[in-house]
C-alpha cells in the first residue's frame, strides 16, 4: 500500500533562532519512500543534517526572525500489514541484554520509574513474565488514563499522569515504557506518522503519534516489538520518525528561543496508486 504523509508547521520568533527539527521518517524507512521527502522553509534557510545519538536524522536551521514555516508532502511504500504480534516472546535476563539496551532499562525524564516501582511490582509481579505482562500493562496504562487532547502538558512525566489519570498520546507512552522498565523490561519511546488506516477515522485533528517498543526474545531471536497503549490495538501504517528514551529525545522541534507557534497540520492517508496524489506529492 502507499501512504501519502506531510506535515505544514509555522512559527513566529521574535529573533533569530536557532531550531533541531526531526522531522525526516527515520533512516530505515527511506528505502521506501516513493517520492521524495523535502522540507522546505518559507522564507528559504540553509539546513544541515545529521544523525543524533539514537540513529534519528536531524535537521538544523537558524530561523530569522518573524514567521518561519516548514512543509513536506510524500509518499511511502508500507508493507500493509498491522503491528506484529508475538505472544509466546520471552522477556530476557538483564544479564543477557545487549549493551545498547541497557539504557531503556533506566529512568528518564518523563519515565520516573523510581516513583513507580512498588506500583510496578505491585500490579504485574504475579503476572507471567513476557508478551503477556506487557500486555498487562499496556491494558492497564489504556484504562488508567484518559485521552484528552486538552489537558496536553509539557512537563507531565508518567508519575504524574498515573496520578492525573489524564493525559495525550505521549502520556499513555511515557507510562507503559515506565512500568516496563520497573519491571526490568526494556521499553523506548517512538513517535511519527500513524493515520486512520483499517480503523474508524477520528474526528480530532490529524497529529504526530506516540507509542513505543519492547526489547523481548521472539521466535526469530531478540528485537523490538510495538505496544501502543493508547490504542491498545495492532494498527497499519505506523511510518516512525524518532525513537528515544522519551519525548525528549524524540521533540520533533526544538528552538533554543523563544518560538510561538502559529499553524500545525499533519496528513496522513492511503492513497490508490496512480491517482493524483502521486503527482502532487512528487
Amino acid at each position: 500500500m502507499h501512504i501519502r504523509t506531510g506535515f505544514t508547521i509555522a512559527f513566529d520568533t521574535p529573533g533569530v533562532t536557532p531550531m533541531n527539527l526531526l522531522l525526516h521518517v527515520r533512516p530505515e524507512r527511506r528505502p521506501d519512500l516513493v517520492t521524495p521527502e523535502v522540507i522546505t522553509f518559507d522564507p528559504p534557510v540553509p539546513a544541515s543534517e545529521h544523525i543524533d545519538a539514537f540513529g534519528n536524522l536531524c535537521t538544523r536551521i537558524v530561523a530569522p526572525g518573524g514567521r518561519i514555516t516548514m512543509s513536506a508532502d510524500f509518499i511511502v511504500a508500507d508493507d500493509g500489514l498491522p503491528d506484529e504480534q508475538a505472544p509466546d516472546a520471552r522477556e530476557i535476563p538483564v544479564q543477557d541484554l545487549p549493551d545498547d539496551v541497557l539504557v531503556y532499562l533506566l529512568g528518564s525524564r518523563y519515565c520516573d520509574t523510581d516513583k513507580l516501582s512498588q506500583t510496578a511490582w505491585g500490579l504485574f509481579g504475579g503476572v507471567a513474565p513476557g508478551w503477556n505482562r506487557v500486555q498487562a500493562i499496556v491494558d492497564y496504562a489504556h484504562n488508567r488514563l484518559r485521552f484528552d487532547y486538552q489537558q496536553a502538558d509539557a512537563t507531565r512525566t508518567a508519575h504524574d499522569g498515573h496520578g492525573q489519570q489524564v493525559g495525550v498520546c505521549r502520556d499513555f507512552a511515557h507510562l507503559a515504557i515506565t512500568l516496563c522498565r520497573c519491571m526490568n523490561i526494556p521499553a523506548r519511546y517512538a513517535t511519527g506518522y500513524l493515520g486512520d488506516i483499517g480503523v474508524p477515522k477520528d474526528p480530532a485533528p490529524m497529529d504526530f503519534s506516540a507509542w513505543f517498543e519492547v526489547f523481548l526474545d521472539g521466535p526469530d531471536g531478540p528485537r523490538w516489538y510495538t505496544f501502543d497503549a493508547r490504542h491498545n490495538r495492532p494498527r497499519i501504517g505506523r511510518i516512525v520518525m524518532a525513537r528515544g528514551r522519551d519525548a525528549t529525545d524524540c521533540a520533533l522541534t526544538t528552538s533554543f528561543g523563544t518560538a510561538f507557534l502559529l499553524r500545525f497540520d499533519v496528513h496522513t492517508d492511503e492513497v490508490a496508486e496512480g491517482s493524483g496524489a502521486f503527482a502532487q506529492a512528487a
